[in-house]
């Protein structure tokens, strides 16, 4: 039953190979993102920082195992889960407090378009699965053709 709820269907086709480079591209950004906070997973913020040191590791391995787990396809809703509630943090406690705009007009000035861009790749890899061409897809598929729509 939980299966049928996590991965009703797998897109294929067209569709599936948009997701596969979707999730190439996408997971190669967060590994990269969280190598450089690895080895100093509960302190990657420095000193005096607002965000506790457990919630810093959790953010670390979220975005590098999280992006690792997305490239492969591999449990893509638990992390794609984790890296949505990422940038949910990133978005409310750094991004939005500090007054950005959503697209800064003057490039010397950040913005917080690219993670509110993060933050809907990994919704909708949340909401549509990884695709066929995904582990979830060799290791959970029902052998059920996925929606026209889609294909």
């Amino acid at each position: 039953m939980m299966k049928n709820i996590l991965y009703p269907t797998f897109a294929q086709g067209r569709a599936g190979l948009g997701l596969l480079i979707l999730r190439l591209v996408f997971g190669a950004a967060f590994v990269l993102h969280g190598l450089g906070k690895i080895p100093n997973a509960f302190s990657w913020m420095g000193p005096g920082a607002p965000i506790p040191g457990l919630l810093q590791a959790l953010a670390a391995f979220s975005e590098f195992g999280g992006g690792i787990a997305i490239i492969f396809g591999l449990l893509t809703p638990l992390a794609a889960l984790g890296l949505l509630g990422t940038m949910t943090g990133a978005l409310l406690m750094v991004h939005l407090p500090a007054g950005q705009p959503f697209v800064s007009l003057d490039p010397t000035k950040t913005s917080f378009e690219l993670p509110m861009t993060y933050w809907i790749i990994a919704l909708t890899l949340l909401l549509t699965g990884p695709g066929a061409y995904s582990l979830d897809a060799l290791l959970f598929n029902r052998s059920k053709k996925t929606d026209s729509a889609l294909s």
